[in-house]
């Protein structure tokens, strides 16, 4: 390591974990085909949200008989529209191991009264994944964005499931692979891996999905804005453009303008594989620095997306949490005024460290880049503690 300061920035610092970076093609420019001021119930918003739908479905190679939505409120939006119209019908299992997860067990077990099975584990940990009951709906994310663990795969999904599987896939859809047939309720927003613009969310649904909307009727009453059935029947229309509340046609925009970028850098594999490679520079720069460790314990768990990593030096160490929590924000700080890097705290709920966005629209010479800035801004700040 050296103290003195690197001389070559990342051409882009933004490693936010949410919103995302764009794509480095990006351009106001790209936008200017949008429907604005046109009516979402017109031909040409139609057009344009199905266009949104259907490459959706390419991109991520979902099977032709699950319905794709776009609905309000991000992935939140999404995540709670499943919650409240699909659990009661039988028994619940949840998952989590970080703040997002955590939350949809509070809003499972306060806001709908429902008593659950919690298999719970702590950041940089899985829960035990055999012990989870797929006789019952079974909620969960597939990657942990506060904590930088993923689930390693869906093998631990049973094919013959009796319950619902819901997955929050909101920092993995694009990054890594969701296997179809092991999930029945997937969302996502716009603003992950694919950079788009915030407060629109994605709902796919399993034949099975529909088959409990349309044959179960939840005890509370929904809100309008979570309503999918009407007279025991799907809404079609809400899974092909006919949204439930009015979306914002700049943001559909750029979200076509998004896919078709996926589109050219080799859809879901390519993206996937850009993902990887960001992940490789963390990795290789961990290997080579003992003053910080990954906050997920086993590598085959560790995020390709929303990578967290924890300060290990024994300097650190012999702080207090609070202490420990001040150095992390002052590397953060000092990244952001040198313009090397923007947003990389840890989750506020998080153990402290730094998070550092690898998505797919992250270049990886702009990481590589990045390194050396870790290095230096380590190094300014444990000198404060002499």
């Amino acid at each position: 390591m050296t103290s003195t300061k690197p001389g070559t920035r990342p051409n882009n610092p933004q490693f936010s974990s949410g919103p995302c970076t764009k794509p480095t093609t990006w351009s106001l420019d790209a936008l200017r085909d949008a429907a604005l001021g046109r009516s979402h119930r017109a031909a040409i918003g139609k057009a344009k949200l199905k266009d949104a739908i259907e490459t959706t479905r390419e991109v991520l190679e979902i099977p032709a008989d699950y319905r794709i939505g776009i609905v309000p409120a991000s992935d939140t939006g999404a995540v709670e529209m499943a919650l409240w119209s699909l659990l009661g019908a039988r028994g619940v299992d949840m998952l989590s191991w970080e703040s997002f997860g955590a939350g949809w067990v509070t809003d499972v077990t306060k806001q709908l009264g429902l008593d659950i099975t919690h298999h719970a584990a702590d950041y940089g940990k899985l829960p035990n994944l055999s012990a989870v009951n797929f006789d019952n709906d079974v909620v969960f994310t597939w990657n942990g964005t506060t904590s930088g663990v993923k689930v390693p795969n869906g093998d631990f999904i049973p094919a013959d499931r009796q319950g619902l599987t819901i997955c929050d896939a909101t920092s993995a859809a694009f990054a890594q692979d969701l296997p179809w047939d092991k999930l029945d309720v997937t969302t996502f927003s716009w603003q992950k891996v694919l950079g788009g613009e915030a407060a629109h969310g994605m709902l796919i649904l399993s034949p099975r999905a529909v088959e409990r909307l349309e044959s179960y009727t939840p005890a509370w009453p929904l809100p309008k804005i979570f309503r999918m059935t009407k007279g025991g029947k799907l809404i079609e229309g809400i899974f092909t453009g006919a949204t439930i509340n009015t979306p914002s046609m700049l943001a559909v925009e750029d979200y076509l303008v998004a896919l078709e970028w996926a589109k050219s850098v080799g859809g879901k594999t390519g993206m996937m594989a850009r993902a990887d490679a960001n992940l490789a520079v963390l990795e290789k720069f961990v290997a080579e620095n003992d003053w910080i460790d990954f906050l997920a314990e086993d590598p085959a768990t560790r995020s390709n997306t929303s990578v967290c990593v924890k300060i290990t030096d024994s300097r650190v160490a012999a702080l207090d949490s609070a202490a420990q929590a001040a150095f992390a924000k002052g590397l953060a700080k000092l990244l952001e005024t040198e313009e090397a890097a923007y947003d990389i705290g840890s989750y506020r709920d998080a153990p402290a460290g730094l998070r550092i966005w690898t998505g797919g629209t992250v270049e990886t010479t702009d990481l590589e880049a990045l390194m050396p800035w870790l290095n230096w801004a380590f190094e300014t700040q444990i000198a404060t503690l002499s």
